[in-house]
Formats: C-alpha cells, structure tokens, sequence
C-alpha cells in the first residue's frame, strides 16, 4: 500500500496509483510561501480557477480536484510548475500573472509561458529587464522587428506606447536609426489649449507627458536632456509634422485614435528613407468630435492588404496594469455590444414599420 494515495472521488475511496499526477515536488518551504502568496492569496485564485483543493505535505505540492475531473488536476498542476519555473528563474508573480497563466494552460499553451520568461525585450536606465508579458505583446514586439510600419492597436494598459519606446531606443543604440520622433494629437479634451498657462511648450506638454515618461526609463532624465539637446530625440505634436521628411528615423504616433483622416495620411506620408513608423492607439476612447471620423479607424481599413504593413490587436488580456483594469475593459466592451444590439433591433424596428 505504500505505494498508492486515497483519493475522495463522489464520497468514495478509490485507490489510484500515487504517480497519477496529482503531485509536484519543490524545492523548500520557502518556494512554496512566495508560491501561494501573503494570506494565499495566490493559492485561492488557483484553486477558485481549477476548482481544486491544494495543500502541501512535506516538499510536495498535492492537488485534488473538486468534482472529480482530473483535467482540472492536470491545469493545476502545469500553472503551478510554470509559476514555480518563474520564481526560480527570479520573476515577480502576481495575481494578473496567475490569471494569464492559467488562461494559456486552459488553451493549450503551456509552453510559451516559458517563452514569456525568457525572453527580454530591453532594458531600463536602472538595469531593469524589460519582457513581454503576453502572447499579444510578444506578437507585438516580433511585428516592430520585422515591419517598416506597425500598427498597435488595443485598451490602456497593454504597454503599446511602452514597448514600442524600448524598441527605438534599442533601435537607437544599436546605431539602425539616427534619430527617435515621438508624437501625438493634440486633442482639446474640455478645455481650450489658449486658456491654459504658459506658452505653447507648456501647452501642449500635458499631452506628451506619458512619451517623456517612457524616454525617462530607458534613458534618465539626463540621458534624455542630453540626446534632446543634439536633436537625436524629438517629442513633439503631431501638427509640427507637417512638410517634413524623415529619414533615418523611428517615429512613434501615439494616440492616433484621436488623428483625423487627413492627419493621419498627413503623418504615413512622412517619412523617408530607413526610418521605422509605429502607429498606436485605443478606438474605444475617441476624443474627436462626433462628426469627425477617426484616422485611425480609417487607415486600418484603408491599409489592411498593403504589404509592408503590419496590424497588431490586442486586447483585455493583454492588459498588464492591475487586474482590475482588465475588468473594467471588459465590462465596458460588453456594455458597448449591448448597445450595437440595442440600435441594430431599434434600426430593424423602424424598417419594418416603413415597410408596412
């Protein structure tokens, strides 16, 4: 009997093999509290998310599943070999991560959580590694390697605008561009660009303010002063754009949900030779006039078979802020479905009256 385990399956004892599965070595006790968390916290979003009962005896992790299903079993115990696999290679875990993790497991995915470990994208100013922390954004990142123009679409917070900074700057060190232009519209969200204080610089600052943050981390505050100063880098609004040709350049439109038609094929038919272009922004939060049609939305229809032209989707579960953005993402997209089913019944409403 030594070598079998009671497992409680619909109140019945049944005798199974102790190698069944339903088991996961560590290393130390210390592995396993930075695993399950302050509070195990960890261990409830697994457990909750599997529907398995996990505890630990001697320098194993055992897992049970709650109704009987071993593929449940079998989800737990890859996530928590992949989360082991991270803590031991020195990654951070958190809840978002669990979450994300268990999403690949559940899809058939399990090995390109390792992909995510270790593959790194940059590093900060202070030595940070810089990884991708998604499928969407390893996608995003393989299509700014390969592309003259990237199109990164997708909500707040799936590090579109990041990512694509640590790009140019690495593009810039490694000597392939001579120059980084980041931009953005300047779009007058409730208030007039004329009443606020300071002069145009000021002004428009507010509005580049996430662009200079990401420069910061890669480069320092002095870094960037410095290469500023040489003109190696320029943040500017998307009208200062205009008549230019930029060559030797990687240029960053960001924002560019809020570009009108004629700004954004203003802005594509900017640059020259060797330059790389990325386009980033979010269509679900469009700042432009209800009369004005995105030129973001546009050039994606517009551009979509254009070789040489690469569209990147990304979406909630890409999102790497708190998980509770990701909530909030998805309760608004479901909420605006609503709404389209609600105006296309009311459209078909109206037609069938008309038509009688």
């Amino acid at each position: 009997m030594d070598d079998l385990i009671i497992n409680e399956v619909n109140n019945d004892e049944k005798l199974v093999p102790a190698n069944m599965g339903n088991k996961v070595e560590v290393d130390s006790m210390d592995e396993v509290i930075r695993l399950f968390g302050a509070f195990d916290e960890n261990l409830v979003i697994i457990e909750s998310e599997t529907n398995t009962k996990i505890k630990t005896d001697d320098n194993c992790i055992k897992i049970k599943s709650n109704d009987g299903n071993n593929e449940n079993v079998d989800v737990a115990r890859t996530v928590i070999e992949k989360l082991l696999l991270m803590l031991r290679k020195g990654e951070a875990i958190n809840r978002g991560r669990i979450r994300y993790a268990i999403d690949l497991v559940k899809d058939g995915n399990a090995d390109l959580i390792e992909e995510l470990v270790d593959d790194v994208v940059a590093f900060t100013n202070k030595g940070r590694q810089i990884k991708c922390k998604t499928i969407g954004q390893k996608r995003y990142v393989s299509a700014l390697k390969q592309n003259t123009v990237v199109f990164g679409v997708g909500p707040a917070g799936t590090g579109k605008t990041y990512l694509a900074v640590a790009m140019a700057v690495l593009a810039f060190k490694n000597k392939e561009v001579n120059k980084i232009i980041l931009t953005r519209p300047a779009v007058e969200a409730g208030e007039k660009l004329g009443f606020l204080p300071g002069d145009l610089q000021n002004k428009v600052d507010p509005y580049l303010r996430p662009l200079y943050d990401a420069l910061y981390d890669f480069l320092g505050a002095e870094g960037y002063k410095n290469l500023a100063e040489r003109g190696a880098i320029e943040v500017a609004p998307l009208a200062y754009m205009r008549g230019r040709t930029l060559n030797d350049a990687y240029i960053i439109l960001d924002e560019a949900q809020n570009c009108t038609i004629e700004q954004m094929k203003m802005f594509l038919t900017r640059f020259g030779e060797n330059s790389r272009v990325v386009v980033t922004g979010d269509i679900t939060q469009i700042d432009l006039p209800r009369d004005r049609k995105s030129g973001l939305i546009h050039a994606l229809n517009v551009l979509k078979d254009v070789e040489g032209i690469k569209m990147v989707y990304l979406t909630h579960k890409d999102v790497v802020r708190h998980e509770l953005v990701q909530r909030i993402i998805r309760a608004y997209d479901q909420a605006s479905k609503r709404e389209e089913q609600s105006d296309e019944r009311r459209q078909k409403q109206m037609q069938e009256k008309e038509n009688k």
